[in-house]
């Protein structure tokens, strides 16, 4: 029965991954306008499978920080009660936060679950891992990841009009452009919105668009495929620093080896994101900031890059909070971030680690009865 908990609780921490997470390395593709939602959720959905994949060989010492020890001692880490617990705190919490559309850190819920869970189960907790291998790089990685975005983004936008390309904005019908203007003109833009909708008895949009060629190749082309190839380094990233850590739970069921567990973790996470990311979606993508192509590729660029050395080196990184704090970083050069919202995400955030940590303590109670 016990075994059966473990199994139910991993997949639940892994759906609900999928629901909360998936969208992340995609956001600024469907913030810009670059492409539609279920354009970038395939490809999300891809290019984190791939990453779930490719832990199976760059990915193990995100398995063995997640199975809990040397964080609790190692004879109730290795309790089946214990990974069970875990799951279940972990899950739930990233479940509720799907609901509200708030984008949290699963990463940051599986420390408050083991966090939790050791201390009702009796267990000392080793306070040098847990700060070392654990707090500091989830607490340092949102800093960086701002950090280089607000430096980097107005150098590549200085590089940008010295090669002569130019920003537009772009009166669109789906697929069609209908009216070019100048980018300081954003009041009239607006009123030719409202004008081709009612013209035209179609909805009409206004996008940022590039004019202008970069090594004979269009600048808006360039652009749009380094924004998908971002995107996909960004999901692939995500693939590969999440599934090991969940696939930690899976570990402790019978019969349970770490290709079968990593590869069942991630095809969860795909349906999980298939199915219930629209919410989380809607908040990375129009709420925390105004962006255009561009500020969405310096995002991904600096995301991916952060992500992906964090899980070379087995830190165990927040890609929500990375690529959350990409965002906060365009948000604050720019001018385009939406406060409420930011404060409501670090609030929540606030929250995920004792919330997890009291499910999982009292899920551990009721399990380890059984």
């Amino acid at each position: 029965m016990i075994y059966f908990f473990i199994v139910i609780a991993a997949l639940c921490v892994a759906f609900s991954n999928g629901a909360n997470d998936n969208f992340k390395g995609v956001a600024t593709l469907f913030g810009s306008g670059t492409t539609n939602y279920r354009r970038a959720l395939w490809w999300a959905t891809g290019m984190t499978l791939l990453g779930s994949i490719a832990a199976l060989l760059l990915a193990g010492e995100l398995i063995k920080s997640f199975g809990g020890k040397g964080l609790v001692e190692d004879a109730i880490a290795m309790k089946p009660a214990f990974a069970a617990a875990v799951g279940l705190g972990t899950g739930l919490t990233v479940f509720v936060a799907t609901r509200l559309g708030m984008p949290i850190s699963t990463t940051h819920g599986l420390i408050g679950a083991l966090i939790g869970t050791g201390l009702v189960a009796g267990s000392g907790l080793n306070f040098g891992n847990l700060g070392s291998k654990f707090l500091i790089p989830l607490l340092l990685s949102p800093i960086l990841a701002i950090a280089i975005t607000s430096i980097i983004y107005p150098i590549l936008r200085k590089l940008r009009i010295r090669m002569g390309v130019e920003s537009d904005l772009c009166i669109c019908v789906g697929s069609e452009t209908v009216e070019v203007l100048p980018s300081s003109c954003n009041t009239v833009a607006l009123e030719r919105v409202q004008a081709v909708t009612a013209k035209l008895g179609k909805t009409a949009v206004c996008q940022s668009q590039y004019s202008g060629e970069v090594l004979g190749i269009s600048a808006a082309t360039a652009l749009n495929r380094t924004h998908f190839l971002s995107s996909g380094i960004l999901s692939f990233a995500r693939g590969m620093n999440d599934t090991p850590k969940i696939a930690a739970i899976l570990l402790l069921a019978p019969a349970m080896s770490v290709p079968v567990s990593l590869i069942l973790i991630g095809a969860v996470i795909a349906i999980g994101g298939l199915v219930s990311a629209r919410r989380v979606a809607e908040t990375m993508s129009h709420r925390i900031t105004t962006m255009n192509h561009g500020q969405g590729v310096t995002a991904n660029i600096v995301s991916g890059t952060i992500v992906i050395g964090a899980s070379y080196l087995g830190l165990p990184v927040s890609t929500t909070h990375v690529s959350c704090g990409s965002l906060f970083g365009i948000g604050a050069v720019t001018g385009g971030a939406r406060k409420k919202t930011i404060a409501t995400i670090v609030l929540a955030w606030l929250v995920t680690l004792p919330m997890s940590a009291l499910i999982a303590s009292g899920s551990y109670l009721m399990l380890s009865s059984i």
